[in-house]
């Protein structure tokens, strides 16, 4: 090949196959055989050849990139990003599809409105071919700016009424119905609630579920904190709990990271978990398996659902259409000491 780079030509003739499949299978089109696939992708590894992506982009009309967003309305939410198990499972979710089709992730930040008119216009101006999109907030703008915009987007849950995009979520009053109905059967019958942000996504359904649950089987008034899906909120709104109610038996906790906290308030008072007081989280994240006892939780499979969104954007882009599917995942309640 002398100082020349391996071409679409050598990768052809490498894999016994025209050029015009080993451009097919470059550039990600769906109609060629497994088999033949595989044969290309073998002849690439061998031959070492390297897409031109500039050259790729002009004939795609693909960056072959897509924009992971975190978006939040209520300021700065570093310290989340960093302490919360939840995004670093989107994280694991996400890449392992997008290497799959080799296409590159772009990890982008909003929080507040200078912020999302930025992300926007770069995503307009070809950043990415389309947006991943976790938003902290229920009332968060920024899917419906990137929809009126024309980008292929789609949500880490349900977006708001009017929005038409692409999303993954749990059925979330579901799981608080699990944990309600399993705090239930084992006796317990002055069950709390560490709820989340009112502003979460999720946060109403999670209540909700909860507390229908209890209601259908005569529990009217359960008592409500709210945390801000921290360790720390969660002790915190355990302690308010605690002081209106030191009767309590059971705490029902929006998160993971939160039932970890009211875990921790109750053994400082010397409260025995879950002889005393049983404990459910939500998420079945690692903050559940290494809490002290671990946390019964209802598991919200975070990986699963971020592999099902990148899918989602991927068939959407290959489409080439507007239209973009949904996927609801069942939670499942996993059984440890805490309750």
């Amino acid at each position: 090949m002398g100082n020349r780079g391996p071409t679409l030509e050598d990768v052809a003739r490498e894999a016994g196959v025209s050029r015009a499949t080993v451009s097919r299978v470059v550039n990600g089109v769906r109609n060629v055989a497994p088999g033949i696939q595989e044969a290309v992708r073998e002849a690439i590894a061998r031959t070492g050849y390297a897409p031109n992506q500039a050259a790729r982009s002009l004939v795609t009309r693909r960056t072959g990139a897509v924009a992971l967003v975190l978006s939040a309305t209520g300021g700065s939410f570093t310290a989340r990003l960093f302490s919360d198990p939840f995004f670093g499972r989107v994280v694991d979710g996400v890449l392992p599809v997008l290497r799959e089709r080799a296409v590159q992730p772009v990890l982008l930040v909003s929080e507040s409105e200078p912020a999302r008119l930025q992300l926007v216009d770069y995503l307009r101006r070809g950043g990415a071919d389309g947006a991943l999109v976790v938003p902290l907030d229920e009332d968060d703008p920024l899917p419906g700016m990137l929809v009126a915009a024309g980008l292929p987007t789609v949500l880490f849950g349900r977006p708001r009424p009017g929005v038409r995009c692409g999303w993954v979520d749990l059925d979330n009053a579901a799981g608080a119905r699990l944990a309600a109905e399993h705090l239930w059967a084992a006796g317990r019958r002055r069950p709390a609630v560490v709820a989340a942000p009112e502003s979460a996504p999720a946060a109403r359904e999670r209540l909700d579920g909860f507390t229908a649950a209890l209601a259908a089987r005569g529990a009217v008034a359960v008592p409500v904190e709210r945390g801000r899906y921290t360790e720390e909120s969660g002790r915190d709104a355990m302690a308010r709990l605690w002081a209106r109610d030191p009767g309590i038996d059971a705490v029902f906790a929006a998160n993971d990271l939160m039932a970890r906290g009211a875990c921790r308030f109750l053994a400082e008072r010397g409260v025995a978990v879950p002889e005393a007081v049983a404990v459910v989280g939500f998420d079945d994240s690692t903050a559940a398996r290494d809490a002290a006892p671990p946390l019964t939780t209802v598991r919200q499979p975070v990986e699963e659902m971020a592999s099902a969104m990148a899918r989602l954007l991927l068939a959407r882009l290959d489409a080439g259409t507007p239209r973009t599917g949904s996927r609801l995942f069942e939670p499942v309640l996993v059984v440890r000491e805490s309750a």
